[in-house]
C-alpha cells in the first residue's frame, strides 16, 4: 500500500490552491480527482470567475481578499500564465440598497470611485441601463479571475502526483484510506474539497447540506463595442429577483451573466442530474 503525508481529495480551485500551496511547502502530497481539467461537471468549470476586494458580505474579507491578490500575482509570476485580469466592479440596486452600502463601507474612501448613482453608471458605462435613482458603488480594484488558467498553473510541475481516479476515504486507526479501483493510499491527514460530492464522501455531512443549481449564460451584446474588456465593468446588479453578476466580453463570445443568489435545490449529492450547461453550488 502506497502512503503519503497528506491527501487532497478534488481539485477544482480551492483543491488545486491547497495542492500548490503543500508542494511548495515540500509536504509528502497527493491529490486526487476522477473529472479531468475542463470537464464541464466540475465546481470550478468554465474560464472566469470575479474577483472583489471589497465584499458586500462582510468587511472581514478585506484582508483575505488582499492576501489573495498577492497570491494570484506570484502564481502569475512563477507560471508566466496570465491568472487575474483587472477589471472595475460595480455593485447597483434600489435606493437604500444595503448590498451597496454594505460593499461601499466595506471600501476605503480612495478605493472607489465614479458613479454613485444609476444616471451616472449609465453615462459611464452606456451598456447599462439602470433606474437613474439607484444606488451605485464602483471599485478599482476588482479582477477577472481565469479559472481554469489558475488550476493549471497550481498543478504545473507536480502532475505525477495527481491521480485522476474515482476515490472513496474510510478513516483508520493509522490515518485516512482512499481507495481507488486500482489503488489503496494512506494519508496520515486528508484535506476534502470535492465540492457538491463532499456528502458522499463523509456521508455524515448529508443531513447539513444542499445542492443548487446555478444556470450561467452568454448573451450575444447588440452593441458589442459597448460591453467589451476595459471599458465596460464587471456588474453585480440587485433587482426585485434576485442578484445578477456578470462580466465584460473579454472572450469575444459575449456577456457572461448569471443569478449570484443560490439557485434551486435538486438534493444533497449532485447524482446524474449534473448537465454540460450548468454550474453547481454547495451551500450549508
Amino acid at each position: 500500500m502506497r502512503a503519503c503525508e497528506i491527501a487532497v481529495v478534488g481539485l477544482g480551485l480551492i483543491g488545486s490552491s491547497a495542492f500548490h500551496a503543500l508542494v511548495r511547502r515540500g509536504a509528502d502530497v497527493l491529490g486526487f480527482d476522477p473529472l479531468v481539467l475542463g470537464e464541464a461537471r466540475g465546481s470550478s468549470h468554465g474560464s472566469c470567475r470575479v474577483y472583489r476586494r471589497f465584499n458586500f458580505e462582510s468587511a472581514g474579507y478585506t484582508e483575505l481578499s488582499d492576501a489573495a491578490l498577492k497570491g494570484w500575482r506570484m502564481l502569475e509570476a512563477a507560471s508566466g500564465r496570465t491568472i487575474l485580469m483587472p477589471t472595475r466592479v460595480l455593485e447597483a440596486g434600489p435606493p437604500g440598497s444595503k448590498m451597496v452600502a454594505d460593499s461601499r463601507a466595506a471600501a476605503r474612501k480612495d478605493a472607489v470611485s465614479g458613479p454613485v448613482t444609476g444616471a451616472e453608471a449609465n453615462a459611464a458605462f452606456p451598456g447599462f441601463r439602470l433606474p437613474e435613482n439607484w444606488d451605485v458603488v464602483v471599485q478599482e480594484s476588482g479582477g477577472i479571475l481565469l479559472a481554469e488558467a489558475a488550476i493549471r498553473a497550481f498543478r504545473e510541475g507536480a502532475e505525477h502526483r495527481i491521480i485522476l481516479a474515482p476515490a472513496r476515504i474510510r478513516p483508520v486507526a493509522a490515518g485516512i484510506r482512499i481507495s481507488m479501483p486500482q489503488e489503496v493510499i494512506l494519508a496520515e491527514r486528508a484535506i476534502i474539497a470535492a465540492g457538491p460530492w463532499i456528502a458522499e464522501l463523509i456521508p455524515g455531512l448529508a443531513r447539513h447540506l444542499k445542492i443548487t443549481r446555478q444556470t450561467v449564460g452568454w448573451f450575444k451584446p447588440a452593441k458589442p463595442e459597448l460591453v467589451r474588456y476595459g471599458e465596460f465593468p464587471a456588474f453585480i446588479v440587485e433587482g426585485e429577483k434576485g442578484v445578477v453578476y456578470g462580466f465584460p466580453d473579454f472572450e469575444g463570445r459575449g456577456v457572461k451573466a448569471a443569478q449570484h443568489d443560490q439557485g434551486p435545490v435538486v438534493g444533497q449529492t449532485p447524482g446524474t442530474r449534473l448537465q454540460r450547461t450548468q454550474n453547481w453550488r454547495l451551500s450549508d
